[in-house]
């Protein structure tokens, strides 16, 4: 959420800024900055309203001790009618503060100055491809009938036990799920990064810390006898882990890497773009997430780009990067670039991972501030990125490596799979 000291500051240029996520913001920073000001306003009462009921309360024990008691019974009836103002005081306090929050909930983050005006993921930037896409045979197939062909993922078994959207991995196909898994972790920790395991049901202020809340509560499962949310992602338990923290800049950064199976409600559609694994309700990712000073975020966030790179070159599939445009942006996001891979027996391009720089958006819900070098506190940046979400990668590798005889297992998986082929 943006603070509202820097929405005062910079009230223009956010309005202009927003108008790439095509979002008409002065009717609510007018209506935000009106509460800030009577909150501060009323905050200015209640403090004087406190200083006089001190000082009388002083007041009155120095004048029953000197036998003053006419007066100090009379200062004792204005106390209580100072206490009375000062409930008042309170209670309006909680009602702006609970009126201006919700505003401010309301608004999206403010977009990176490279981020493209735009619609819709049409209006999207690619900004770098790589990897040559495989000449397939005519009797090339999708990697929805390639499962069924070899039995290694059953949608429909998935179905009769749950319903659409959780399919069963078996087999070859459940041990080249585990693979990647594991080589997905390996890679991460390799780079750095702090392997944690994380619940996989979260309370409902770790989803509004991380903006899950309440901009995607449709597409978030929600246990309503406990009020807890399965989660859409680790990224959320991994950046609730500093919630309320004050960390030491010598603590940074804090690189966190978790996998989890993934819940979201936004299957449904029908159509050959969310058959198979195209789109899920559960999946299974690998996560990176980052917590830096802020003058370190961008340089991270490449530093991610060029880490997910890796990876792809490892596994020899062919994909592109592209920048998100305004219209196409997460909520919370200042910065995202999109990981999309070529499946070459659907003939179209697949989303496998989200690279993103939230600045202090997310840190600004969740609290996490850092004393730098002079003691000074400050918002950290929080950033995450997909490494790598599995679904689409298996079905980019079932589809890309088939052959007449099977399927090629990409060589650096084969030691983590104990095999070299589904056939």
């Amino acid at each position: 959420m943006l603070e509202v000291k820097h929405i005062r500051a910079h009230q223009k240029e956010y309005v202009q800024a927003l108008k790439k996520r095509n979002f008409e913001a002065d009717s609510v920073f007018e209506a935000i900055l009106n509460l800030d000001e009577r909150r501060r306003s009323t905050q200015k009462k209640l403090d004087e309203i406190l200083f006089e009921s001190n000082s009388l309360s002083k007041e009155i024990g120095m004048l029953f001790k000197s036998g003053e008691t006419e007066k100090a019974n009379a200062a004792k009836e204005k106390t209580a009618g100072l206490k009375e103002d000062s409930k008042r005081l309170g209670e309006e306090m909680g009602d702006v503060a609970t009126e201006l929050q919700a505003l401010l909930y309301q608004v999206p983050n403010i977009p990176h100055p490279s981020v493209p005006a735009g619609k819709s993921e049409e209006d999207n930037e690619e900004i770098f491809s790589e990897g040559e896409i495989p000449i397939l045979s005519k009797s090339a197939l999708p990697h929805w009938e390639l499962a069924k062909k070899y039995d290694i993922i059953d949608f429909e078994l998935g179905n009769k036990i749950t319903g659409a959207g959780f399919p069963v991995y078996k087999g070859k196909g459940a041990r080249l799920q585990r693979a990647l898994i594991s080589y997905f972790l390996d890679k991460n920790t390799e780079a750095g990064y702090n392997e944690v395991q994380v619940p996989l049901l979260v309370n409902e202020a770790s989803g509004y810390g991380t903006g899950q809340l309440p901009d995607k509560e449709g597409q978030m499962y929600h246990v309503g006898n406990d009020d807890l949310y399965l989660i859409p992602t680790s990224e959320v338990p991994l950046t609730n882990i500093y919630r309320d923290d004050l960390l030491n800049f010598k603590d940074l950064p804090i690189q966190l890497t978790a996998y989890t199976p993934c819940f979201r409600r936004e299957a449904g559609s029908y159509g050959a773009h969310v058959r198979g694994l195209n789109r899920l309700h559960q999946f299974d990712k690998v996560e990176l997430v980052n917590l830096v000073k802020p003058d370190d975020s961008y340089q991270v966030l490449d530093t991610m780009v060029e880490h997910i790179k890796t990876i792809l070159r490892e596994l020899k599939l062919p994909y592109r990067i592209l920048r998100l445009c305004g219209g196409d942006l997460g909520f919370t996001s200042a910065l995202t670039f999109d990981f999309e891979l070529f499946s070459t027996a659907q003939d179209r391009w697949l989303e496998i991972s989200s690279v993103s720089n939230f600045e202090t958006f997310q840190a600004n819900r969740l609290k996490i501030r850092y004393k730098d070098a002079d003691n000074k506190k400050a918002l950290i940046h929080t950033l995450n990125g997909s490494s790598l979400a599995l679904p689409r990668v298996l079905a980019g590798i079932l589809e890309n490596y088939q052959t007449d005889e099977g399927i090629v297992i990409p060589e650096v998986l084969r030691p983590y799979a104990g095999f070299d082929k589904i056939s």
